[in-house]
């Protein structure tokens, strides 16, 4: 293998397929970065036996061919050399030179015979969604996935394709959020269930415009096409829990509040909770007013919010972090939220539409 490439496009490329790089494994060659020179292209490719990113870059092939970089070193080595033409050369002993300017280096590198392929999706079921959107849907959605290995299935998002329009999943057992977004097209009616770090490493790699992305399905597969990137995914097999059957279409108690003023009354109610390590914050709801209590043995705090209230007054808990993070990805001036008793979740709706919603578990309170 010989190639000469730009090392502005070479470092960006590396960045991005090490972010499927395995950090913790038995198979040291999972640690590697696999470099492919044909056509008149560089292919670089990761994975962690989960997830797969590739990466094609523009390059001058002198000598076609492949081998394994240690993937850690390579990065950071070739951070330092952005501004340079690099030329790769792969030797009878199977070490890569890396030449730069009047310098160069040399890599021992792994046998690509023992490097595990990742499947191919060749399936045409698709859905094709603007890429702002998807990341936002994912945005939206993911933080509410389950941390712990306790429920696997949870550690992921379900996405429901139907109708041209999907739907994300997320819950963990003490809240659940649920975002929509509408499809450009689709020729599938699916529910899969995919890892929470495979969607992360995706938003990370859309951009926030209206383009339009496919994404494709094939059994237990998710490919999503960028053009000269492609991300592929194990996705996660089971059965999902029956969210719908949690989410009560009737409430008692109905508030109207001004998302910014809540989230700001909620951050200042919540320090207090935080140094009791409870992070419980007491809501009293009471005509036009929504009172937010927290105490510690430092003090108290108490936090009042102007509210439209529709239904009865209620008193209840909750841990204020479970509020906070899904206010923090709302840009809405205005949310509803939704009761029917102290011990029963709440719901948080947009004002004007159905595009989110986020149910969160109260807190039993001691009196």
């Amino acid at each position: 293998m010989h190639l000469i490439c730009d090392g502005l496009d070479l470092c960006d490329a590396v960045l991005k397929v090490s972010k499927a790089i395995s950090n913790k494994t038995p198979n040291p060659i999972l640690e590697g970065i696999k470099l492919s020179a044909e056509d008149g292209n560089l292919t670089l490719s990761a994975t962690d036996g989960e997830l797969a990113i590739e990466k094609k870059i523009k390059a001058d092939i002198m000598a076609e061919g492949e081998t394994i970089v240690p993937g850690k070193f390579f990065s950071e080595f070739l951070k330092k050399l952005t501004n340079e033409r690099i030329e790769l050369v792969l030797n009878e002993k199977n070490q890569l030179k890396i030449k730069y300017t009047d310098s160069q280096g040399e890599i021992a590198c792994y046998n690509t015979l023992e490097y595990p392929g990742f499947k191919k999706i060749e399936s045409e079921e698709y859905f094709a969604i603007k890429k702002c959107d998807f990341k936002n849907l994912i945005n939206k959605s993911i933080f509410a996935v389950a941390i712990d290995d306790s429920r696997p299935i949870l550690k992921g998002c379900l996405l429901e394709v139907e109708q041209n329009q999907i739907k994300s999943v997320a819950l963990d057992g003490y809240r659940l959020a649920l975002v929509k977004k509408p499809l450009v097209s689709t020729n599938v009616n699916i529910s899969v269930i995919v890892p929470a770090k495979s969607l992360s490493e995706i938003s990370k790699l859309l951009e926030d415009n209206e383009d339009v992305v496919n994404i494709y399905i094939q059994k237990n597969m998710l490919m999503i096409d960028l053009c000269d990137t492609k991300v592929t995914t194990k996705l996660l097999e089971g059965d999902f829990l029956n969210y719908k059957q949690i989410i009560s279409n009737n409430y008692e108690t109905n508030v109207t509040i001004n998302k910014a003023q809540f989230e700001d009354a909620l951050e200042r109610a919540s320090l207090l909770s935080k140094i009791g390590q409870n992070n419980l914050v007491k809501f009293e709801i009471k005509e036009k007013n929504l009172s937010l209590t927290s105490n510690s043995e430092i003090g108290n705090i108490k936090e009042n919010v102007n509210i439209v209230l529709r239904g009865n007054d209620l008193t209840i808990a909750f841990n204020a972090r479970y509020f906070m993070e899904c206010l923090r990805v709302n840009n809405d001036e205005f949310v509803k939220l939704s009761f029917n008793s102290s011990s029963n979740p709440c719901i948080v709706t947009p004002h004007e539409n159905d595009e989110f919603l986020y149910l969160i578990l109260p807190v039993r309170m001691i009196n």
